[in-house]
């Protein structure tokens, strides 16, 4: 079954017919969590770094690097068996826009915080397809941990 993962959104599947999907991720950061001895898949889209205020981060902590990460890294270990160490973690998005006035550089600053989550919780990145001016969409299999990535120009 598809399981898409929309913006702000995560999914975690041990069900080897699964296939976790995400669309579009221009700034946005998708991180994907593999246990190959288990066969567990996480996948989780990031839209920015860290919340403005503590409580959206609460909210929605999914759509930030630095509350959403540790989400699914925790759910991962706890309710799916998966030990941090064995996690193959791989990363998506944060491109570049093609805009001369792009003065928050949403895409540099996602992948800095996610970098910087990650490095604060001891993870390794085993891949990063980061940064670039092109839109990706991932498609992970739950079975293999292979991820398919398509790519498209972003354009204004």
């Amino acid at each position: 079954m598809d399981k898409i993962v929309g913006i702000g959104e995560y999914e975690i599947s041990n069900d080897q017919e699964d296939c976790l999907k995400t669309f579009a991720l221009a700034s946005c950061v998708a991180i994907t969590a593999y246990n190959p001895l288990l066969k567990v898949a996480g996948m989780i889209h990031i839209a920015l770094p860290t919340p403005f205020d503590p409580e959206d981060g609460k909210r929605r902590p999914c759509y930030f690097a630095t509350s959403g990460i540790p989400l699914l890294v925790n759910r991962m270990c706890k309710e799916y068996g998966c030990k941090v160490e064995d996690l193959q973690i791989k990363l998506y998005g944060g491109a570049q826009s093609i805009r001369s006035d792009d003065y928050f550089r949403i895409g540099s600053r996602n992948y800095s915080a996610v970098r910087d989550t990650l490095l604060d919780m001891h993870i390794k990145v085993f891949e990063a397809q980061i940064g670039g001016t092109v839109s990706r969409s991932l498609i992970m299999n739950v079975e293999t941990g292979i991820i398919i990535m398509t790519t498209l120009p972003i354009n204004i």
